[in-house]
């Protein structure tokens, strides 16, 4: 045998589609890998980053995805999800005022999963979807991994509201536009979109015949306001498909459990997605789901309490530095006002001060960059201190 049969050869040249090329590695990842690598150095990293609760998930949660496994609740389920489930989802979208039913339902591994069946079920090839800047970092990737093109919205101007920026969404909006992504509450302004607002959104959808996605899965982690469920409103609930999850209010990120509603054909439509690609959500993890529906109120208030506290402190601190941050209502993120070169300045801050932020521009908003207070106060606190210290706040 000569050397070159004694292994695989690894000069093999993959062709990779237009659509993988056409796609960025996500920035919040990006950012967590540096983190991870200055970490595994020995330095002390305070990561304000990362876009999931700080807190554990509720131990009654936990106890029922224990008791499912020990049931045998480990096989596959139908495809869309357990029954129940469905049900308390709907249940849960009629307390929201959306008149919704178990079968409008899907069941997935993630509210990513949801929207990325939901991208691929409405967005051909050449097709225009009209997003919200500043806008979570996916959903650009998803529109062009279905081969979609986007037309934004910039909100910067507008302190992240959508009402005073109505005229620029109808202007962005035609008869051709294929999809509207709305988030409310928002990643990564932390942004609550005003009844107004949303009422702007549906005649100006309405009068296009264009569909919406409603991102709502901030929905529960909201300081002293009420979010509205776009499909609620008069017209809504035939053209949009609401998205949610169970990752951020109560905490369950790891164990991947979202779910999208729509009504008429689009249930069976993205169904056939999601039968042949991810068949299903975990089983136990759904009964799991159940049991969050049901009974963690109380547990979720005082994790909603924790992040209205933190949001106050983070608000303080960073006006003493003279920092411009529009203070949200809802989720548990703040976009400040930095360098106009935000990815420099995100950078040069994990790389020199060990703060781990996210750039303003993976989310169409440069001059900006996300800070998560899902951290403890001691080390919010740290982490603008080491800004502070290390000159990155003294930019015009």
């Amino acid at each position: 045998m000569t050397d070159s049969d004694s292994g695989p050869d690894h000069g093999y040249e993959y062709e990779f589609t237009d659509r993988i090329g056409s796609v960025e590695p996500s920035a919040t990842l990006a950012i967590s890998d540096a983190a991870s690598r200055l970490e595994a150095q020995g330095e002390d990293v305070v990561d304000l980053s990362v876009g999931e609760p700080d807190f554990p998930t509720p131990e009654n949660v936990v106890a029922a995805g224990v008791d499912a496994m020990e049931a045998g609740h480990t096989g596959y389920t139908s495809s869309n999800g357990v029954p129940e489930l469905k049900e308390a989802v709907a249940a849960k979208l009629r307390d929201d005022d959306v008149d919704a039913d178990a079968e409008e339902v899907i069941v997935t591994p993630g509210a990513k999963q949801a929207l990325y069946e939901t991208v691929q079920t409405l967005v051909d090839d050449g097709d225009e979807v009209v997003l919200l800047d500043p806008a979570w970092v996916s959903y650009e990737a998803m529109v062009k991994l279905a081969g979609g093109t986007l037309e934004r919205v910039d909100l910067t101007d507008h302190g992240f509201q959508l009402e005073p920026a109505l005229d620029d969404l109808a202007d962005a909006v035609n008869d051709d536009t294929a999809l509207v992504v709305v988030n409310s509450p928002a990643n990564p302004t932390g942004a609550v979109f005003s009844d107004a607002a949303l009422e702007g959104v549906r005649d100006v959808v309405v009068d296009h015949d264009v569909p919406v996605i409603s991102d709502e899965i901030y929905e529960e982690i909201t300081y002293g306001v009420e979010p509205t469920s776009l499909a609620s409103l008069d017209g809504m609930a035939d053209r949009t498909v609401t998205v949610n999850g169970f990752s951020k209010a109560y905490s369950m990120t790891g164990w991947r459990l979202g779910y999208l509603h729509a009504t008429g054909e689009f249930v069976e439509q993205a169904g056939k997605l999601h039968s042949h690609s991810v068949s299903s959500a975990a089983n136990f993890v759904q009964r799991a789901g159940i049991e969050a529906l049901s009974n963690t109120e109380e547990a979720v208030d005082e994790m909603v309490e924790a992040f209205e506290a933190r949001k106050d402190l983070v608000a303080d601190l960073l006006a003493d530095e003279g920092v411009r941050a529009p203070e949200p209502d809802g989720a548990f993120y703040m976009m400040m006002r930095v360098a106009d070169d935000d990815a420099t300045w995100a950078e040069e801050a994990i790389e020199e001060a060990h703060v781990a932020t996210v750039p303003g521009h993976a989310f169409g908003a440069p001059g900006y960059a996300r800070i998560s207070y899902a951290a403890s106060e001691e080390r919010l606190r740290e982490g603008v201190e080491r800004l502070s210290d290390g000159g990155f706040f003294d930019f015009d």
